[in-house]
């Protein structure tokens, strides 16, 4: 990789060729998506870019805008072993992670697998199971293993979770720990259609009452392939003045006057990790100022609290983040 971060990356390693395989494979994933779903395509995205990067995705909307489907289709997609799981206020954690029973026939104790084990995990409606139930996935989404009785057990690869939530109702459901939102790669924020992607989704299934559809949508990726495109974003060329551009932007947000909370640094690595992978699926091998500004809501939305002044008058932790954004020099 190139020494001199003033000079622009050069492909020692072919990584322009790389590239584009990230874009052949972004593309095999969108076209099959669409095959159902209408529109959403920064979803699409940045589920993709949470995947090669690692991390995990909190979709956010009210219902029946397609959350659990999208999710259920991206995963549909990938060539891996994907599980449900469906958030009660009732749910044990051991539900979760999975228990240790006595086997009689070998009279010892052994451990059964909950459903978190797999590659892609979907959590229906996450915020409706209670505190203890939350705190079991912390250790696997940080550390990608569960540690039950005293014994460690990792998961494979990839591990990714998704996860969605309602906002606006709040009957039967609990607040998620700000620790547990912080692992959370993106909160992506889900909005109604406009009316001609109404019109379109009404023309889609006018004649699939049971969407029969969603059968035609293959698997076009693997694990090898994820793992393949996680290696080559690794390489993407970051300038240093971006790092230093990225670590302004995190800084400001513990400085802020509307923000009781800012972001950690855990924020600051998300979006380095997550601007080398949007760089690399839109055919780049350098990351730009663009890059950083494009996941920068998605990183930092749940991982910054209003003061409650500022909640009362309605501000939203947009306006916050394009405030900060718009005040800090752009590096060339």
């Amino acid at each position: 990789m190139n020494e001199n971060p003033n000079q622009e990356p050069v492909n020692e390693f072919g990584q322009s060729g790389q590239v584009t395989k990230i874009q052949e494979a972004v593309q095999k994933v969108r076209t099959e998506v669409h095959k159902i779903i209408v529109g959403q395509d920064d979803m699409i995205d940045l589920v993709l870019i949470a995947l090669f990067a690692g991390g995990h995705v909190l979709l956010e909307g009210v219902p029946g805008i397609a959350k659990t489907l999208a999710a259920k289709l991206m995963a549909q997609t990938l060539n891996v072993e994907f599980k449900r799981i469906q958030f009660t206020p009732d749910l044990m954690p051991s539900d979760v992670t999975g228990t240790t029973v006595f086997n009689m026939q070998q009279s010892k104790f052994e451990f059964n697998k909950g459903p978190i084990f797999s590659n892609i995990v979907l959590i229906d409606e996450i915020n409706r199971a209670p505190a203890k139930t939350q705190a079991s996935l912390f250790e696997v989404m940080e550390e990608k293993q569960v540690t039950v009785d005293g014994t460690t057990y990792k998961m494979g690869f990839p591990f990714m979770v998704l996860s969605t939530q309602n906002p606006i109702e709040q009957e039967g459901t609990y607040k998620l720990p700000e620790a547990q939102l912080d692992r959370f790669l993106f909160r992506i924020i889900l909005d109604y259609p406009s009316l001609e992607q109404e019109r379109k989704i009404l023309y889609r299934f006018k004649d699939d009452f049971n969407k029969r559809q969603t059968s035609d949508v293959k698997a076009v990726l693997n694990a090898n392939d994820i793992k393949e495109c996680r290696e080559i974003i690794e390489k993407i060329h970051i300038k240093n003045e971006l790092l230093d551009y990225i670590a302004q932007i995190i800084h400001n947000t513990r400085s802020h006057a509307d923000l009781f909370l800012g972001a950690s640094p855990r924020a600051s690595l998300a979006i380095m990790q997550t601007s080398k992978a949007y760089a690399a699926i839109n055919g780049r091998d350098f990351v730009t100022p663009d890059d950083i500004r494009y996941v920068a809501f998605s990183v930092l939305n749940h991982r910054i609290i209003l003061t409650p002044e500022r909640e009362m008058e309605g501000l939203h932790v947009r306006d916050v983040i394009n405030d900060i954004i718009s005040k800090i020099e752009v590096p060339r």
